[in-house]
């Protein structure tokens, strides 16, 4: 580990891109047929079962450096193709991309109101004799904002406000940084009510939605005990030895966010925080319940900054400097989340992705049940690399795993808890998940520094899941 080394965040991206582009002359292409379905008021286009072909590939020096369509043919992808794909997943991306550039300037609005730093420091003085209770009781707001609520992107630009609080409580950046995105993921993977990846699910799979929640509460129990002691051991090390740090030659300066100076709760404080939770529980209520998407919150959290600008009593030209710092802290971070989205881009155009999905498919049904069930769960590990996004990945993987776990004697419930861990634990270290790596860029953390801190979490959290699922096999869950 001492000589791994990773570069820049984007050369790293970009080179993804370029391995998954030449594997689109290697891999055979193939594709399945698809169909559209109405799931309640949702209508979604899913994979049909058994329906996979082969797709010839389309050679030729006019496919190769600008690519060439030609019906009935696959064409690998291009030189040209390689450096199209960055645009187009900005363009995929571009409505997560618009809301990630609003929450950083609504946070960045906030903060100039003082709201956060009040807020801090008045909880910091009120647990001064108890850290570890702070630091447990916001863990588990995260964790189980995650796990219920299915927040993942929205905690982007709640990312100084977490270096802020690790630097003020001795602690170094990579723990601020972790104190944030492990509950996030540990969360999002016990998907306890996420709408995000085990409704969805569920919905694919003809399972009442919310049912399995007790198993899934175990999990939830489980996965936030184990996150928690993960990341207050590094701490206790770090602060016991300052050597023990992966950062310890960072100065930990974070002047590019703004001051965060001592400043007293006042009136308007508690009313713009106030205003603040409540609206977006509301917004997060009207996901769960009416289908909200990214859209509809990227509308309210532009009526959210203008309200909070009339409680703070900002002037204009106040109120659009906090703005565009906003927007200039989540440049990176945004960018990032695009390119990301280019190696989907490439793997799709290659028409890889379905030989990958069956060929795996094929594989699982030769196993036992125990086995397919934590092959599954494998499976779609991997596929996160590919397609990392949940939603996009159920609708993918789920119309397959479905019937193959009907075939296999495993229960549905067994397969969307097989999908829901393999989603939610990768998401820790794959560089694919444009989320994980925008909040890197954005806390100035390494993704080497990263992986060498979440691995050992990682792999433990890796083998409780094939626990989890060996159970609810053995239980008929």
């Amino acid at each position: 580990m001492k000589n791994f080394k990773i570069p820049h965040v984007f050369i790293f991206l970009f080179w993804i891109i370029i391995i998954c582009s030449i594997l689109s002359y290697v891999i055979p292409s193939g594709s399945f047929e698809r169909t559209t379905k109405d799931y309640g008021s949702m209508k979604q286009t899913v994979v049909v079962p058994n329906s996979y072909k082969v797709v010839s590939k389309n050679y030729s020096l006019k496919a190769v450096i600008i690519g060439e369509d030609i019906e009935g043919k696959s064409s690998p992808v291009s030189i040209l193709g390689v450096f199209s794909a960055i645009p187009k997943g900005l363009g995929d991306s571009a409505v997560l991309i618009f809301y990630v550039f609003i929450i950083g300037a609504l946070f960045s609005l906030i903060q100039q109101t003082g709201t956060i730093n009040a807020f801090l420091f008045s909880l910091i003085a009120k647990f001064k004799n108890r850290p570890k209770l702070l630091l447990f009781l916001i863990y588990m707001t995260v964790f189980s904002g995650a796990s219920f609520m299915g927040i993942a992107s929205e905690t982007i630009a709640l990312v100084p406000v977490f270096l802020f609080l690790s630097k003020r409580l001795g602690y170094d950046r990579l723990f601020g940084f972790a104190l944030l995105s492990v509950p996030v993921y540990l969360g999002w993977s016990s998907g306890v009510t996420n709408p995000f990846n085990v409704q969805i699910a569920q919905i694919i799979a003809e399972l009442p939605i919310g049912s399995g929640i007790g198993f899934r509460l175990i999990l939830f129990v489980v996965y936030a005990a184990i996150g928690f002691y993960f990341i207050t051991r590094y701490g206790d090390r770090i602060k016991k030895k300052s050597s023990y740090s992966l950062m310890k030659n960072d100065p930990f300066n974070l002047d590019e966010f703004g001051s965060f100076d001592k400043e007293n709760l006042e009136k308007k404080h508690i009313y713009i925080l106030l205003f603040f939770v409540l609206s977006y529980t509301a917004i997060l209520i009207a996901v769960q319940t009416i289908g909200w998407g990214l859209i509809e919150m990227s509308a309210c959290f532009i009526g959210i900054l203008i309200v909070v600008t009339k409680i703070a009593g900002m002037s204009g030209d106040e109120s659009m400097a906090a703005f565009t710092k906003g927007l200039q802290i989540m440049i990176v971070p945004a960018l990032v989340i695009g390119v990301a989205r280019g190696i989907s881009v490439v793997l799709q155009e290659g028409m890889i992705i379905d030989t990958l999905l069956y060929n795996a498919s094929e594989v699982l049904m030769s196993m036992s049940k125990t086995v397919a069930a934590e092959g599954m769960f494998f499976f779609q590990s991997g596929l996160n690399f590919f397609i990392p996004s949940a939603s996009g990945q159920a609708l993918v993987s789920m119309p397959l795993m479905t019937p193959m776990a009907d075939i296999l004697g495993i229960s549905r419930q067994t397969a969307v808890l097989a999908y829901i861990l393999g989603d939610g634990l990768s998401n820790l270290i794959i560089p694919t998940n444009g989320v994980l790596m925008a909040m890197l860029g954005l806390a100035k953390v390494s993704y080497e520094k990263w992986f060498k801190l979440v691995l050992p979490l990682f792999i433990a959290s890796m083998i409780l899941a094939l626990v989890f699922i060996a159970i609810a096999i053995w239980i008929g869950y």
